[in-house]
């Protein structure tokens, strides 16, 4: 009895095909005490069995054939609907149409790496959810578990799936449910999601719903998105420990061209290259949170009839000088600054009038 309720709990959760009848509760042998009469302790009576012990010795045999409950119920209510788990090779699947996850470099990160282990060891527990591709017969295309079908084919394995007809709507929806759930998309991923939506056509209602956001927090999370050039997004990657208001200042820094210019300078660094999504934040943080010169603003151009230049005024932080052409005559420039001075005299003397 105990061999085959783990078989079937096994098959269940391991994501095969719906066992052929469904699962009971574990069975118990109750003994009416108006035959045996009740039983006094220290009789050799065996110890009662409690419902705790009994849950406990269940999540023990499962062990890591469940790596997140929602799912594992997700999996029970679309079998209790009837849609069978069948298996796909991961070659005939497409990602969805819209991107929800930012890889750096295309590096594995440690959370798909334990992915990869436990597919290898304990089997795919929960299927992913496909819909027959709109455009290329034979093929699908994901709704959600991208890193499943991808853990999958490197492991050379088919895939566990749920096929369902979906339209557009249906699998964003379902897309941006199961990150919504999961609570495993950053801060940074999310406003990318909805930017791709919002690119593609999809109204604001159809985003929100798909992200479980208010109509206020949608609108901030996209401004914060549209304020940051999506170069710097892809290059800094997720960046999990960087919340809304650090994108936000980040944004407003990177707004003058000389902020650009010192971003693109720190991104070329080794240092930059080889860290990870998080250090590269906050080293183009750090770098931007420090005094970037100001560019100089353009000197002006004196110039005579023809259109030629023959002094220019510039004006760099305090100072302020006129700089004459070197073919400008000598004696110009002397009468030019007699004038000056008189024309100055002049000046200090009318605006002391006016303050009389």
């Amino acid at each position: 009895m105990a061999g085959s309720r783990k078989n079937e709990l096994r098959a269940l959760f391991a994501g095969g095909l719906a066992p052929s009848e469904p699962a009971r509760a574990p069975e118990t042998k109750s003994m009416p005490e108006a035959e045996t009469g009740p039983v006094a302790a220290g009789e050799g009576a065996p110890p009662p069995r409690s419902a705790s012990g009994a849950v406990k010795a269940m999540g023990l045999s499962l062990g890591t054939m469940t790596r997140d409950a929602d799912e594992a119920r997700a999996l029970r209510q679309a079998l209790s609907d009837g849609e069978r788990v069948v298996n796909v090779h991961p070659e005939k699947i497409d990602s969805s149409f819209i991107e929800d996850r930012l890889r750096l470099d295309d590096r594995d990160d440690e959370d798909f790496a334990a992915l990869i282990d436990s597919i290898r060891e304990s089997g795919q527990q929960v299927p992913v959810l496909l819909r027959p591709h709109p455009d290329k017969s034979g093929r699908y295309q994901t709704a959600y578990g991208h890193r499943r079908v991808r853990a999958a084919a490197r492991l050379g394995i088919e895939v566990k799936a749920i096929i369902r007809p979906l339209s557009d709507d249906e699998l964003v929806l379902a897309q941006g449910k199961e990150n919504a759930e999961r609570r495993n998309l950053t801060f940074i991923e999310r406003g990318l999601f909805a930017k791709n939506l919002a690119s593609r056509g999809f109204d604001r209602k159809v985003i929100g719903d798909a992200l479980a956001v208010q109509k206020s927090e949608l609108s901030r999370l996209m401004q914060v998105v549209d304020g940051i050039p999506e170069n710097f997004i892809r290059i800094i990657g997720p960046a999990p420990k960087a919340g809304r208001d650090r994108w936000m200042k980040l944004g407003a820094m990177l707004q003058s061209g000389a902020a650009q210019n010192a971003a693109h300078d720190e991104i070329h660094f080794q240092r930059f290259q080889s860290a990870g999504s998080d250090q590269r934040f906050q080293f183009l943080f750090d770098r931007l949170l420090r005094r970037i010169k100001p560019e100089a603003p353009k000197p002006k151009e004196l110039k005579d009839s023809s259109g030629k230049v023959f002094a220019r005024i510039r004006r760099d932080g305090r100072g302020r000088r006129i700089e004459f052409s070197p073919d400008v005559d000598a004696a110009f420039i002397d009468e030019a600054a007699a004038l000056l001075a008189e024309r100055y005299e002049q000046f200090i003397a009318d605006r002391s009038a006016d303050k009389a």
